[in-house]
């Protein structure tokens, strides 16, 4: 296995399986582990070669990217590597795990001598799918090596990389910030559209109200549709979306900035996910405003 185009991928949900096929697809030898071993085993129809062991993932790899739920999955899945990592390896972390998630593999990395990019990603399931997403990336970000080896994998998964400076948590904390906006965006449509069917309002009257002015966005009308089609496929699951909110909530508190939507979002999205929308896509959240109880009484929710 070369060492400059070897990749190990470590977790293989949504993301990291779309990263995992576009790198095989950019001619990089690639292989997987994921903690479900079945959940991997799909890979092996791309080309990705599918490890039965995080170790044997990453043995020999030039590079091992990263893509897990958080901070601590993280961690357990590269000491679960351990023995299989060599000195000098670049490790590419695009899960979003927050300044406090971050700390604990910055020193691991240090510990096992690794080159270490904090490299959060912008973007759900079809951007990833597609190799486009947006990868902000900090850390060794002067250091034309790593740089070098690390831009195969970057222009496979994604169709831009920021890159912004050699502190790693750069990266991580600015993820936070635009992942407040999607989640302001993704709950403020969910109880928009609810307030509409508890006010009688045709959900389509509001979403051609707003059409095409300066009030509009992609993002609502999308989400919306999924309300409306009672279609909640995850492009960004509302238990990741709940983590986020909470990363970010705890992430302000901490940096002495109240935000009062913040945790208030990830209340409503505790509560969807209590009624058993986990899996769901996050605009779920719509569920939040009624009891369970409640579900199926009106028209713009679907099929729960």
């Amino acid at each position: 296995m070369s060492y400059e185009t070897s990749v190990a991928v470590l977790g293989t949900g949504t993301m990291g399986a779309a990263m995992a096929r576009n790198l095989s697809s950019a001619g990089l030898t690639v292989r997987a582990w994921n903690r479900t071993h079945g959940r991997a085993e799909p890979l092996a129809a791309h080309g990705v070669g599918v490890a039965e062991e995080a170790a044997e993932a990453v043995r020999g790899a030039g590079t091992v990217l990263t893509s897990l739920h958080d901070g601590p999955a993280v961690l357990d899945a590269m000491r679960a590597a351990a023995q299989g990592l060599s000195e000098g390896t670049v490790w590419l972390q695009t899960s979003t795990v927050g300044p406090d998630g971050l700390g604990p593999l910055i020193e691991f990395a240090r510990a096992q001598g690794l080159r270490f990019l904090d490299a959060p990603v912008l973007g759900t399931k079809a951007p990833a799918e597609a190799g486009e997403l947006t990868v902000l990336v900090s850390g060794a970000s002067d250091d034309l090596e790593v740089r070098e080896r690390a831009a195969p994998v970057l222009d496979a998964i994604g169709a831009r990389t920021l890159w912004l400076g050699a502190e790693p948590g750069a990266a991580s904390r600015l993820k936070l910030v635009v992942n407040n906006w999607v989640l302001t965006l993704i709950n403020g449509t969910a109880e928009t559209l609810a307030l509409a069917e508890g006010l009688g309002v045709d959900p389509d009257a509001f979403l051609g109200a707003v059409a095409g002015g300066p009030l509009d966005a992609p993002y609502l009308q999308a989400k919306a549709r999924l309300v409306l089609e009672g279609a909640y496929e995850a492009s960004f699951p509302l238990s990741g979306a709940r983590k986020d909110a909470e990363l970010i909530a705890r992430a302000a508190r901490e940096n002495g900035v109240r935000l009062d939507a913040a945790p208030a979002v990830a209340e409503r999205l505790r509560r969807a996910e209590a009624q058993g929308h986990g899996g769901d896509d996050a605009v779920a959240s719509y569920f939040a405003s009624y009891e369970a109880s409640d579900y199926g009484r009106g028209d713009a929710r679907g099929s729960a």
